[in-house]
């Protein structure tokens, strides 16, 4: 490819002879825009010999049309194949018309809009979602035979049968290791045996629902989004409801009543555990199992179990529903059910911590 400059008065002429395509246009830019600079005006292009052309070439065709669209002066294009003049109308002309600076600030301008649409589409997805859930609910409440209770009892077998290995042994080591910690300190002013009331407020108050909950979003919720996730993307979704069936009693309502059951049971079992870790340690500490029993009495009182079984169940409502959700608005694609999943796993985790803080502002104003 070359490319001649011909100069009449304050015209240039501008031809090019050979492809004009992404290895050409972009050595021969920084030399039209250095002519462009000479004090020329009106710009004419001739491409009667151009024999090839791409979107690079069609690109520097267009640079140059917005560069004299912008000050106002002549353009032309003469001797332009047809198929290559379709290549250059492709692009949108409006685009001409704007300012580098005007271009800049609409970007931004355009960013925000399309997320505050984005964000408030979304809110009313969830919202028209947690509606319906509600409906199907408030019937399978009132209608206890049409629940699908074979589905109940299996997602409670995996979500909780399945999650108590886990749910024990890590209840346990932090248990072990929040007596450990808390009882170095303490030594130092002979306070060690309210390591136990300390083991005993912190988890069936707190760690036991927080940390029972994060693990269900990890392990159920994760599982949930995923299943309906694949189903979605095979269509068997479309299929229920082609053989008109409401895919929200057949598919969220039996996980979210497996959800109501065995996250308080999981909870329970958590700070059974937790308690079980504290014991090994104030045992090893010299203080009889009967001392740390009462010492946890003292500490945690009835209300306070009540209120962390409520909030678990809370928790497992909303790690149930944040991952049917996410399962349910799965897109196609291979990586469509991963990113489903992590979907649910960050939005339910992000859902624990901001009601954990809204339960603890409620709580806390109670006298609890």
């Amino acid at each position: 490819m070359s490319v001649r400059f011909e100069v009449s008065g304050d015209s240039l002429r501008i031809t090019f002879d050979g492809p004009l395509t992404f290895e050409t246009a972009g050595s021969m830019f920084p030399e039209i825009m250095h002519k462009l600079k000479t004090g020329v005006r009106g710009i004419s292009v001739d491409a009667h010999r151009v024999d090839a052309m791409d979107t690079a070439g069609a690109a520097l065709l267009i640079h140059l049309e917005k560069h004299q669209s912008t000050l106002d002066l002549p353009f032309e294009i003469v001797g332009l194949a047809e198929s290559y003049r379709k290549l250059y109308h492709l692009f949108d002309r409006a685009i001409l018309e704007q300012t580098w600076e005007d271009e800049e600030i609409r970007w931004h301008f355009d960013a925000i809009g399309r997320r505050t649409v984005s964000l408030w589409e979304k809110v009313k997805e969830f919202t028209a979602f947690c509606g319906e859930l509600f409906v199907a609910l408030m019937k399978s409440i009132s209608n206890p035979s049409r629940i699908r209770w074979k589905d109940v009892f299996i997602t409670c077998e995996s979500a909780g049968v399945g999650a108590l290995p886990l749910i024990g042994m890590i209840g346990f080591l932090i248990g072990l290791i929040l007596a450990f910690q808390s009882a170095i300190p303490m030594r130092r002013f002979g306070a060690e045996i309210f390591v136990a009331n300390l083991i005993g407020l912190s988890m069936i108050r707190e760690l036991g629902p927080l940390m029972t909950s994060v693990i269900l979003a990890g392990r159920s919720g994760s599982a949930f989004a995923a299943e309906i996730g694949t189903m979605r993307i095979n269509e068997e979704i479309d299929a229920i409801v082609t053989m008109g069936f409401d895919p929200m009693k057949f598919l969220v309502v039996p996980r979210i009543i497996a959800s109501l059951i065995v996250a308080p049971l999981l909870t329970l079992f958590f700070q059974l555990a937790g308690l079980a870790g504290g014991a090994v340690v104030m045992l090893s500490l010299g203080f009889p199992f009967v001392t740390y029993v009462q010492q946890v009495q003292s500490a945690a009182a009835t209300s306070d179990l009540l209120g962390a079984l409520f909030k678990v169940t809370v928790f497992g409502v909303l790690i149930a529903a944040i991952g049917c959700y996410r399962g349910l608005e799965t897109k196609a694609g291979a990586s469509a059910v991963g990113a489903s999943t992590t979907s649910a796993v960050v939005s339910g985790i992000i859902l624990i911590a901001v009601f954990d803080g809204i339960f603890a502002v409620i709580f806390y104003f109670m006298g609890w």
